[in-house]
């Protein structure tokens, strides 16, 4: 019995099994990977601010300031990230002296840009179509200011009344605001 085998049939037979085998392989990768999750609409999170008391929607926060004659007070931050903003609220915005004071003075605003923090598509425009407006660069940055509505075109005008960003206590940031709020 004479076997002659060419060189062809050989790189063929190489071929076939190496495929086989990437195939097998993928398949029984497949095989063990866990069904993935449906994945939540970012719409349907519920969201809430980081400190209580605070609001995260700006249609809601023009309501208020309307109905109470008082300005809005927008504490742009990255709640999740940004030491100095952990700062502030450690310092200042947990305070039941900051509370008491806000109560009384502003509507307050949180607008946030964590990095590990899921928010709704309608929040994370709106955030960041303030902090454009506002020319934001750095955090924590704290505007004080009135809002004016548009009947017609629904949009907003601003009547900035001054910003301000990290403070060492409710004392020191207050004082502040209050003379924004005073001019």
């Amino acid at each position: 019995m004479n076997i002659f085998i060419s060189g062809k049939t050989i790189l063929k037979s190489i071929i076939l099994t190496v495929i086989f085998l990437s195939v097998s392989t993928i398949m029984i990768a497949q095989s063990n990977v866990p069904a993935q999750p449906t994945p939540v609409a970012v719409s349907d999170i519920s969201y809430a601010a980081e400190n209580a008391g605070w609001l995260v929607n700006l249609d809601e926060a023009y309501t208020k300031s309307k109905a109470t004659g008082k300005p809005i007070m927008a504490n742009f931050t990255g709640s999740d990230w940004c030491g100095w903003c952990k700062r502030l609220t450690a310092n200042v915005f947990a305070h039941e002296a900051f509370k008491t004071w806000a109560e009384k003075n502003v509507i307050l605003l949180e607008l946030d840009f964590p990095k590990r923090k899921a928010m709704p598509e309608n929040i994370k425009g709106q955030n960041a179509s303030l902090q454009q407006a506002f020319q934001v660069t750095g955090y924590p940055t704290v505007w004080i200011f009135n809002l004016e509505k548009n009947a017609t075109s629904n949009q907003y005008s601003i009547e900035a009344l001054g910003k301000t960003g990290y403070a060492n206590n409710v004392e020191e940031f207050t004082v502040g605001v209050d003379q924004m709020i005073n001019k």
